[in-house]
């Protein structure tokens, strides 16, 4: 009788974890933070025409990735108020890279999706502001993705402020923010990372930098300490590290890791460029970071350590060859993949050593790649801004098994559960569905 009992209640356990895992995504790079959804099984092949369960138009704009939780999508977005003509200048002159000025107020929105058919359940408006500086004319205002507990959500829109919401829309927080001023005027970027009781919040701009953990229920400030940085768009990590929980932060001037219960400094690593924009992800006790713009640099580093680790035998290997600028590394069937830039040129390294498997190798059909890159069922799915997501088989060589097009702006990244695959434009959210 015991044993039937004791089978029955870690059955129900396991059946529990299987469902969370096919019906959740709680953050942008899903429940693991890793961007692996292991039980989804979406499809392969789909067309504006083909495996398309829903297409919803969204009013405004945004880049977040949306999250899932059970029957629900959410997603950021800003809205105009009124025509934004704003000019699209150079941020310095003399070439720099373009800006787009801002000249109306917006509406900072959260938007709750129902899963089935893609209905608006309903949308928050949680402050209406005219943003301090304009923006790259590829970003736009919404770009941070929310996160979930499964009973709250909290969205940050950055300068905009931190929200706390139930999952029928009402606020239950809020916190306002400093105007962050970045590099280039090519506007933020950073998610909110949830950790435990609190969530975090990276801060990294041409002013003070900070990182921040607020009471997930309270929104009281835990912990903030000031960061020697310049500006970053990396969204935060958490990994345990012998019996402790590390916040691991992806910048220029360096990689640093914090005690998640106390904000404490654990260590630090420098070796990365300018503009830190991809996040980290880590595996078997091994961080793996990467930059690509100004500079490029790849590096895996020990974790369990503590100081300074620049130059020691905690950087296990990195790269000057390649280094991707926007999307995030993956890690999937024991290989490392990272992008050159934003380029659709793909590399693969063994994750133990830094050899490479196949360098910059050109997938045909994508242009730029911002979105990061999800593995689910054993494929690898990766969305370009030309609408186009192509399938791609884990494999020491490049083998692409199908790109599909759709009529959209592909910024967010790609989200699996199920069999469903939810695919972010800039004003459209599209169902894929398997056969």
């Amino acid at each position: 009788m015991r044993l039937a009992v004791y089978l029955f209640l870690v059955g129900g356990l396991l059946s529990s974890a299987v469902v969370a895992e096919t019906t959740t995504w709680h953050s942008w790079r899903g429940s693991a933070d890793n961007g692996i959804a292991p039980a989804a099984q979406p499809a392969i092949t789909w067309s504006e025409t083909e495996n398309i369960k829903w297409k919803v138009e969204l009013p405004g704009e945004g880049q977040s990735t949306p999250i899932v939780l059970d029957d629900r999508i959410v997603l950021l977005q800003a809205i105009p108020t009124a025509e934004d003509n704003g000019e699209v200048r150079s941020a310095f002159g003399g070439g720099a890279p373009p800006s787009k000025a801002v000249e109306v107020p917006y509406r900072f929105v959260v938007m709750c999706l129902d899963r089935e058919t893609g209905e608006i359940l309903w949308e928050r408006q949680v402050t209406e502001k005219l943003p301090h500086e304009g923006h790259h004319p590829t970003a736009s205002l919404a770009p941070n993705s929310p996160v979930t507990d499964g009973k709250y959500i909290w969205a940050g829109f950055g300068s905009r402020g931190l929200y706390c919401l139930d999952l029928e829309g009402n606020i239950i927080w809020e916190r306002e923010a400093d105007a962050m001023r970045m590099a280039g005027r090519f506007g933020e970027g950073s998610s909110p990372l949830l950790v435990d009781d609190n969530i975090v919040v990276l801060s990294d701009h041409e002013g003070q930098s900070t990182i921040t953990a607020f009471d997930k229920m309270t929104g009281s400030i835990a912990w903030q300490n000031n960061r020697d940085e310049i500006s970053s768009w990396s969204t935060p990590i958490a990994a345990e590290v012998n019996g402790r929980t590390e916040i691991i932060t992806a910048a220029s001037n360096a990689i640093r890791s914090y005690d998640a219960e106390t904000g404490q400094q654990i260590w630090q690593c420098s070796g990365l460029t300018n503009c830190a924009a991809a996040s980290p992800v880590v595996e078997d006790g091994v961080a793996y970071f990467s930059t690509g713009f100004r500079g490029i640099s790849t590096m895996a580093i020990e974790l369990g350590r503590e100081g300074d680790l620049t130059g020691t035998d905690a950087v296990l290997w990195s790269s000057r060859k390649v280094g991707t600028n926007v999307p995030s590394p993956l890690i999937y069937d024991d290989r490392l993949y990272i992008f050159r830039g934003y380029a659709p040129n793909l590399s693969a390294f063994d994750p133990k050593t830094g050899e490479a498997l196949f360098m910059r190798q050109t997938i045909e059909g994508l242009k730029n790649v911002y979105a990061s890159p999800i593995a689910a069922n054993g494929h690898i799915y990766i969305s370009s801004r030309n609408g186009a997501t192509a399938v791609v088989k884990p494999s020491d060589s490049l083998e692409v098994l199908a790109v599909n097009k759709l009529d959209a702006v592909l910024d967010g990244s790609p989200v699996a559960v199920g069999n469903e695959l939810y695919l972010r434009g800039r004003s459209k959210l599209y169902c894929v569905v398997a056969d």
